[in-house]
């Protein structure tokens, strides 16, 4: 007789744990955005692909909030969180040179490069946690209805996104995002 050493939970459970989630990719999103607007501080290259790690992650969340939790859901997160741990990563070890002031202001003592690293583990440790725990509810990827809350924060997150991707068009063109932005292309 096999045993089930999966935690009893609920899917809706797991479905509250990734908009929250969810909710906190967007709140990442959001604050780069504004921080960009507001004090005109344009991310770098290595930014947008810390950025775009991100959106991959709230991309597979929104899979698990909309279709129910499922391993290839995580392993999309998984696989995202490491691309952002490698640019966030690489980023860090650029500036880790005593003197170096880093690239842009600090927010709350650490760049966000940093803080960014940090989200990427929390991320990886969130899977493992979450790959054990929605273990008996793997791959039922049926389209469910999903909360009000957890629409618009799905919502919130595809208009991060889509500003994302706006800025990053005005910001570097169909070419190479400059090394150290002062401007956007397209509106210069």
């Amino acid at each position: 007789m096999a045993t089930d050493y999966s935690y009893p939970q609920s899917p809706q459970l797991s479905r509250t744990l990734n908009t929250l989630a969810l909710a906190g990719i967007c709140a990442v999103l959001l604050l780069a955005f504004v921080w960009q607007i507001a004090f005109n501080d344009l991310p770098c290259p290595l930014c947008l692909l810390q950025r775009a790690a991100f959106a991959m992650i709230g991309i597979a969340l929104v899979l698990n909030v909309r279709f129910g939790p499922s391993p290839m859901h995580y392993g999309m997160i998984v696989i995202s969180a490491l691309a952002g741990v490698v640019a966030a990563g690489r980023q860090v070890l650029l500036h880790i040179a005593p003197g170096d002031a880093g690239y842009g202001p600090p927010f709350l003592g650490l760049h966000f490069y940093t803080w960014a690293l940090f989200l990427f583990v929390a991320f990886l440790v969130y899977c493992g946690l979450m790959l054990i725990l929605d273990r008996r509810y793997a791959d039922q990827a049926i389209p469910r209805p999903v909360s009000k809350l957890a629409g618009a924060v799905m919502w919130l997150f595809f208009i991060l996104v889509l500003g994302n991707m706006v800025s990053t068009m005005l910001e570097c063109g169909f070419g190479a995002c400059p090394d150290d932005p002062v401007s956007y292309l397209w509106l210069s």
